[in-house]
């Protein structure tokens, strides 16, 4: 755990499944992220990675056990999802950008929705976010006409400009080629020491990036965890035979 870590927990999951239908697709989950910790869940795909992000958000609803974000519990009757939602920052694989509105207004848009604030100033804070991603010449360009790579960076942009306690990121880097994904770490790199207290949750099956982020991992086989611990135990003294072969696949 980095220096910037803290006793205070912002995200804790007891006791937690998802099925759909006869599908189980989660199975009693438990996890606490600390203020400024980045814990990876790594698997392959079918694993349940994704479905446990989107249940954090309430993207789905849980069959069972609980969310606290902040003190809140997301699964509870009557909660205010969108004063929930302020807390946490989501980046999706596949970018998730308005196609017909420009980078800038893409990211001008949950400051008006959800913040409330004045178009005059969800545009500066715009500029300002998207000039510290490195797309200033960009603002006004259409996402089709930017590459994945910038596509995502929009898309941290606009996850990161609420402030959020939480950024939940889903396989930020399996849809974008090398070069890209080294922009988007160093993104992610200039967020924590910008913001040391937000914490980061995301789901990857790439090694690479695990080593370079990772506080903690998390391990998921076939909905359930198989291993949690330290990215240097984790990797360098793995206690599970799933995580081992996992280990040994990557490398080859």
């Amino acid at each position: 755990m980095s220096e910037t870590n803290s006793n205070e927990v912002v995200v804790s999951i007891k006791n937690l499944q998802k099925a759909f239908g006869d599908n189980v697709v989660l199975r009693d989950i438990d996890l606490d992220v600390h203020k400024g910790e980045v814990v990876v869940v790594l698997g392959p795909s079918g694993s349940g990675k994704s479905t446990m992000l989107r249940c954090i958000n309430r993207l789905e609803h849980p069959t069972s056990g609980s969310i606290v974000v902040e003190g809140v519990d997301v699964c509870a009757k009557g909660v205010d999802l969108n004063k929930v939602r302020t807390h946490l920052g989501m980046v999706f694989q596949q970018f998730n950008l308005f196609p017909h509105l420009s980078v800038k207004k893409n990211v001008m848009l949950a400051q008006q929705k959800v913040l409330k604030r004045s178009k005059e100033e969800a545009e500066k804070i715009a500029i300002e976010e998207l000039t510290k991603v490195g797309l200033a010449e960009r603002i006004d360009f259409m996402p089709s006409q930017l590459s994945g790579g910038q596509q995502q960076r929009v898309a941290i942009a606009r996850a990161i400009i609420t402030e959020p306690d939480v950024i939940l990121a889903d396989e930020p880097m399996s849809a974008i080629d090398v070069p890209a994904r080294l922009q988007i770490l160093e993104t992610f790199a200039a967020i924590r020491q910008a913001r040391p207290s937000t914490a980061l949750i995301m789901v990857s099956h790439d090694l690479g990036v695990v080593q370079h982020i990772a506080d903690r991992i998390l391990v998921l086989h076939d909905g359930h965890v198989v291993e949690a611990g330290s990215t240097a135990s984790i990797l360098g003294d793995p206690k599970s035979e799933y995580t081992v072969r996992l280990i040994e696949a990557a490398s080859l």
